[in-house]
């Protein structure tokens, strides 16, 4: 789980745009560069290298639910 705070505060290291946090996987979704990063133990890893990239259908989906 991640603080509502430290959500608020975090940006994606790639476009500087914002991340929505999705509990299910556990990632931190950025549209905006195409990324998920994970969060281990309840830690954002927000480096480019360890992010999944989203597939075209995946950015989608995500645009239209914001």
């Amino acid at each position: 789980m991640i603080d509502a705070k430290l959500l608020a505060i975090l940006v994606c290291p790639v476009t500087k745009g914002p991340l929505i946090y999705k509990k299910e996987q556990n990632e931190l979704i950025s549209t905006s560069a195409g990324l998920a990063y994970p969060v281990r133990d309840g830690i954002p890893v927000l480096l480019e290298e360890e992010a999944r990239k989203l597939d075209a259908d995946e950015i989608e989906q995500l645009k239209k639910a914001e």
